[in-house]
C-alpha cells in the first residue's frame, strides 16, 4: 500500500471522520464502521485532504482535464480544496466548479458556482462518500446541460465496498450505467488491512471484535463485483 494512503487513513481517525462501533446508514443498514467527512472542519485539515485528493486523482486519471465539480453540498469543500492542492503540489490549473440546490436568477445568475462548464472541457466528479449513487443520478444531467462534456470519472474518499442499488458496488454500478472510470483514495480493505491489530498512538483501531463485525457485515452487504 502506497504510504500517502497510510497517512490518509491515520488523517481520518485522527479527524474522527472515520469511526468504528454501532451505526445506522441512510439506507438503514446497521455498520460497524462509519464515514462523515463532516467532521473535517479546520484550515489545515481540508488543505491536507484536498492534497489526499489531489494525489488520487493524478495516479487515477493523470491531470489533463479542466474542471473539478463538486456536487452541493459536501462536494464544494472538496472541489475548492482539491483544485488548490493540484495548483500547490503540480503547478496545474484546474477549474473548479459545483451546483446550486436552487437556482440563483440575480447577479452570478444560474445552477452553478465557480467555473462555467464548456463545450469540450474534460471533468472528473469530485464526492465524499457514495452508497447508492443518488448523487451522481441527480449530478450527470445538471452537467451535460452545459453542453458537450467529457465525463472522465469520479473519485470519492473511501469505497465502502459494499453493495449499491444491486449486487455490485456502488461504484461498478456507477462505471457500468454512466461509462466512466470510478476511484477511490482508499478501499475499506486498506483500512482494515492498515489498522486491524495494529497500535496507532497507543491505541488497537480495530481489535478482534470489531474485525468479526466488520467480516459479518460484508456477508451481509459485500458487493460482488
Amino acid at each position: 500500500m502506497e504510504e500517502y494512503k497510510k497517512e490518509f487513513i491515520e488523517f481520518m481517525v485522527d479527524c474522527s471522520v472515520l469511526k468504528f462501533g454501532d451505526f445506522t446508514t441512510k439506507s438503514g443498514r446497521k455498520t460497524p464502521f462509519f464515514i462523515n467527512t463532516g467532521f473535517y472542519r479546520t484550515g489545515s485539515q481540508l488543505s491536507k485532504l484536498g492534497g489526499y485528493y489531489a494525489r488520487a486523482i493524478k495516479d487515477q486519471f493523470g491531470l489533463d482535464f479542466d474542471v473539478l465539480f463538486g456536487p452541493a453540498y459536501k462536494g464544494i469543500p472538496l472541489s475548492v480544496a482539491t483544485s488548490m492542492a493540484i495548483s500547490d503540489n503540480y503547478n496545474i490549473e484546474i477549474k473548479y466548479c459545483s451546483n446550486r440546490k436552487e437556482i440563483k436568477d440575480h447577479g452570478d445568475a444560474g445552477i452553478l458556482l465557480g467555473s462555467p462548464i464548456n463545450d469540450g472541457d474534460k471533468l472528473i466528479i469530485i464526492e465524499d462518500v457514495t452508497t447508492a449513487g443518488t448523487s451522481i443520478e441527480e449530478t450527470m444531467p445538471i452537467i451535460k446541460n452545459q453542453g458537450d462534456v467529457d465525463v472522465l470519472g469520479l473519485v470519492i474518499s473511501v469505497d465502502r465496498m459494499e453493495r449499491g442499488q444491486g449486487e455490485k458496488s456502488a461504484l461498478a454500478e456507477i462505471e457500468e450505467k454512466y461509462k466512466m472510470k470510478t476511484a477511490a483514495i482508499v478501499t475499506m480493505e486498506e483500512v482494515v488491512e492498515h489498522l486491524y491489530n495494529k497500535p496507532y498512538k497507543g491505541k488497537i483501531i480495530i481489535d478482534n471484535n470489531i474485525k468479526i463485525a466488520i467480516d459479518e457485515y460484508y456477508k451481509l452487504y459485500g458487493a460482488n463485483n
